[in-house]
């Protein structure tokens, strides 16, 4: 029976692989059949070649891949190239087909990252993870604060409205005494008050009586003011008329007077 196999080439550490067609009997680096492409895991990326239609050949003659063999086949859609076979596609057809299925299967394939990349991944994720702890614990220290200040405030506020209960408590306490004390003052005072009330209304009904009795003579009294005061100008000017006749008088007999020239008169003068 023949296999299809791997036949391992290279030093140590370093290897790189045939992929044959041997006969099942022989050993791993004996005689081959056939050649059938290579394979070389230590590069990056890995390196394939495959004779796919001598490969597609032995498969349809009976051979058989071992595991490793068979993983790599399947990976390069030679046994989804004999499924197309098989539902008679014509080799155009086919090739589309395979071409399509690599390149889909190319992007959802995932590169493998190296020590480094890894390490650097790993610590990018260790600190967006420490910065996201730090946040979510200032956040949540934030919450706290403000729970507390609230309950702080809301204990203050209680605190003040019990103080001024109890003060408004103990000044009604305060008053009532002298609240019930004028009181009483009042209810005793009350038939003085009355009293005084009624005096009082007494000597306002006697005070406008009297006012009333005495507006006709402050009439009459501001009438004879009133009239004193227009004759006292024309009393005063018909004095200030007779001073003035009287000085003229006085003058006219001056002049009426004859000179005395004589000594004697003169004498006398002297």
């Amino acid at each position: 029976m023949v296999r299809l196999r791997l036949q391992r080439h290279g030093r140590k550490k370093l290897p790189y692989y045939h992929i044959v067609a041997a006969d099942v009997r022989t050993k791993r680096d004996g005689r081959i059949i056939e050649d059938l492409g290579r394979f070389n895991p230590t590069q990056e990326p890995s390196l394939l070649r495959l004779e796919t239609d001598r490969v597609v050949y032995w498969l349809k003659n009976g051979a058989q891949p071992t595991d490793t063999v068979r993983s790599i086949l399947k990976k390069e859609g030679i046994f989804y190239r004999l499924h197309l076979e098989r539902w008679g596609k014509s080799e155009d057809e086919i090739d589309a087909t395979i071409s399509t299925w690599k390149e889909e299967r190319s992007k959802q394939k995932k590169t493998p990252a190296t020590k480094a990349e890894k390490m650097k991944a790993q610590l990018k994720a260790e600190e967006e993870q420490f910065k996201k702890d730090q946040e979510a614990k200032a956040k949540a220290a934030a919450e706290k604060a403000l729970v507390e200040a609230d309950e702080a405030k809301e204990a203050k506020e209680a605190k003040a409205a019990e103080a001024k209960q109890e003060q408004e408590k103990a000044a009604e306490e305060k008053a009532a005494p002298e609240a019930e004390g004028k009181k009483s003052d009042a209810e005793e005072k009350a038939p003085e008050e009355k009293k005084a009330d009624a005096k009082e209304e007494v000597k306002e009904e006697a005070k406008e009586a009297a006012e009333e009795k005495a507006a006709p003579e402050a009439e009459e009294k501001k009438a004879d003011a009133e009239e004193k005061a227009e004759e006292e100008p024309k009393k005063e000017a018909k004095a200030d008329k007779e001073v003035k006749e009287e000085a003229k008088a006085a003058k006219k007999e001056e002049k009426e007077e004859p000179a005395d020239d004589s000594p004697e008169s003169k004498k006398d003068k002297k």
